[in-house]
């Protein structure tokens, strides 16, 4: 038996008055992968992300996950897909580790296995030292990191990114890399845009836009 794809373009495509913002695009990615887009500003990356999050009406074709097409007012499909597309809102009066710990304790519940679990992406993304600070008081790259905690701290068995590797140094980056790797690995499936060669070096396939 075929395995459903988790994350699927079949000639997906976005024209927006006579300018198209994605050509027609086809390709899957299988439960456990990780995947990048690549392609020049402009060539429809962040577009095709937001196709896949029913934010971006698509003119022709379709986008589909897990073989839906997703509909994030469904509580199934806002536990089936996590993203790091547009802007994560951050409480200004709460500490990092007070959010991190809350997005899990709302997937999870608040148990002491939450707070573990909550502790433990700090730690991999390498914020533990930061965590009693505020959101003000983070650097950009750390804003970074921490915005990608609120990410992967919750369920989700397809992840879409918009360069994640924004505002982070080599070794940040490579960090992030290699966690995307093992989460993959755990069965998460990837979609990352990206014009990180790190990134691209990690994953299992590319679909280059443009």
């Amino acid at each position: 038996m075929t395995e459903t794809p988790a994350i699927a373009a079949q000639d997906a495509t976005v024209v927006l008055d006579g300018t198209t913002l994605l050509a027609p695009t086809t390709f899957e990615v299988l439960p456990g992968e990780f995947w990048c887009l690549t392609g020049s500003n402009g060539s429809g990356k962040t577009t095709l992300l937001r196709a896949f999050l029913g934010s971006r009406r698509l003119t022709d074709g379709a986008v589909l996950v897990r073989g839906e097409t997703v509909d994030m007012a469904r509580p199934r499909h806002r536990r089936l897909m996590a993203s790091l597309v547009e802007p994560i809102p951050v409480a200004r009066d709460m500490t990092l580790r007070e959010q991190v710990t809350l997005v899990a304790a709302s997937w999870y519940g608040n148990t002491a296995e939450t707070a573990e679990r909550a502790e433990e992406t700090i730690g991999r993304l390498g914020l533990t030292a930061l965590g009693t600070r505020f959101p003000s008081q983070l650097s950009s790259g750390q804003l970074q990191l921490f915005n990608l905690a609120l990410t992967l701290v919750r369920p989700a068995e397809v992840i879409l990114l918009d360069e994640p590797e924004r505002h982070l140094d080599t070794d940040r980056v490579d960090l992030v890399a290699d966690l995307l790797t093992e989460r993959a690995e755990q069965g998460t499936s990837f979609l990352v845009a990206t014009h990180e060669p790190a990134m691209v070096n990690a994953c299992d396939g590319v679909m280059e836009l443009g």
